[in-house]
């Protein structure tokens, strides 16, 4: 991943498990409140007592394990059914006309909740078993299926293995998104490494091979190895399938590069693009800066300058070697705008499209990369026989990855 970056995992099942938390306090205090109104009923009031008693004790210490799916064990989960079922036939022993009467549970609809945990733990699965063991102890209670029981035993099964189901789906949702995080965290970084890949090493091994070319005898062998190299480091960053004819890179060189890798560094709180963009200047290169400093945030206006570079190297690889340069840095009150210009030949059509295909990541990635990863974008106007413009911006306020090259 790139550095400082992590992926972040998030839990979509989690607000579940804190609605099953005041869930189970609600429906506690339901089952109290009930029990009070009908004290006057219990035949054994003793009985009602001691087990919402308990009910209360039981509930409240065991919130944590309802916090989470990894608290919620399955021997909690065994015990808490228990429970509930227990009270259910305990009804008949305190209430001896609930039979008849249709009347509530001891622990009434908390019970719901018990099956609920089993839900979100295991899935529709573990909710249905769970359920029917419940439904089974509804029908013993009440000594035979009445309407009312059938109607409260259907409601808790249907309900607690539709949001079974659902719980699986989020959590398959979850593992699908996590994994797609993972790959564009992956892929954002081998950006990253294929573009100074492109600004240190592919530039040396094309200049060596170059040299070696023309110097002639063990120098060309040299060369011709640096040549391989180079092709073989393209097709790796790149995933490309390279031609194997071409046996050379981009006519760029590491001035632009290395005149910006030492400035600024992640402690500082702004970098003036100027002194980074100032080392461009030269015989062939002039540069037009505003008179005041244009403060950027370090690491963008790293990544900035060194897009100029790539585009400057462009132009000494491409535009020929008596084409002049022009840097121009306007900054704007809400973005900054560097503009790169040169009076060369031009870019043919569809020249862009193959170099990308060849492994060439000068605008591919140098160049677009780096604007996307700062949210601005990269325009790049060139007419054949009237030289390229390729025009910068970079928001001072960050839009994320919103950047684009036409």
């Amino acid at each position: 991943m790139a550095r400082g970056e992590q992926v972040v995992r998030m839990s979509v099942e989690q607000p579940l498990w804190r609605a099953l938390t005041g869930y189970r306090v609600l429906t506690l205090g339901y089952a109290v409140l009930l029990a009070c109104l009908r004290r006057d009923q219990y035949e054994r009031l003793w009985v009602a007592v001691a087990f919402l008693a308990f009910l209360t004790v039981w509930t409240l210490a065991t919130l944590p394990r309802v916090a989470n799916a990894a608290s919620c064990t399955k021997r909690f989960l065994g015990v808490d059914l228990a429970v509930a079922l227990t009270g259910v036939l305990l009804t008949p022993l305190a209430d001896f006309e609930a039979q008849l009467e249709d009347s509530s549970t001891l622990p009434s609809i908390w019970t719901a909740g018990s099956v609920l945990a089993f839900a979100l733990k295991g899935g529709w699965r573990w909710a249905a078993f769970a359920s029917t063991l419940v439904a089974a102890a509804n029908i013993v209670e009440r000594g035979e299926p009445s309407r009312d029981t059938v109607h409260n035993v259907l409601l808790v099964w249907v309900a607690s293995i539709a949001i079974g189901y659902v719980v699986e789906v989020a959590r398959a949702s979850e593992r699908t998104l996590a994994r797609a995080l993972e790959i564009e965290a992956a892929t954002r970084e081998r950006e990253r490494l294929a573009r100074d890949i492109h600004d240190g090493v592919l530039q040396v091994l094309a200049m060596v091979q170059r040299r070696g070319s023309a110097l002639g005898g063990e120098a060309a062998e040299l060369g011709r190895m640096a040549g391989e190299q180079e092709i073989a480091l393209r097709t790796l960053v790149t995933g490309a399938v390279v031609p194997a004819g071409r046996t050379s890179g981009d006519d760029v060189t590491q001035e632009a590069v290395t005149g910006v890798t030492d400035t600024g560094g992640p402690g500082a709180a702004e970098s003036d693009l100027r002194t980074l963009l100032a080392p461009y200047a030269g015989a062939r290169t002039s540069f037009a800066e505003p008179g005041a400093p244009v403060p950027m945030a370090p690491g963008a206006a790293r990544e900035l300058a060194a897009a100029v570079g790539a585009a400057l190297d462009n132009v000494r690889a491409h535009a020929g070697a008596g084409a002049r340069a022009w840097i121009l840095v306007e900054d704007e009150p809400d973005e900054v705008i560097v503009t790169v210009r040169d009076d060369g030949p031009g870019i043919p059509d569809g020249r862009l499209v193959q170099a990308e295909g060849e492994g060439r990541l000068g605008v591919a990635l140098s160049i677009r990369g780096r604007l996307r990863e700062l949210g601005g974008t990269a325009e790049l106007i060139s007419v054949p026989g009237q030289g390229t413009e390729v025009e910068l911006k970079v928001p001072k306020v960050s839009r994320g990855k919103a950047g684009t090259i036409r």
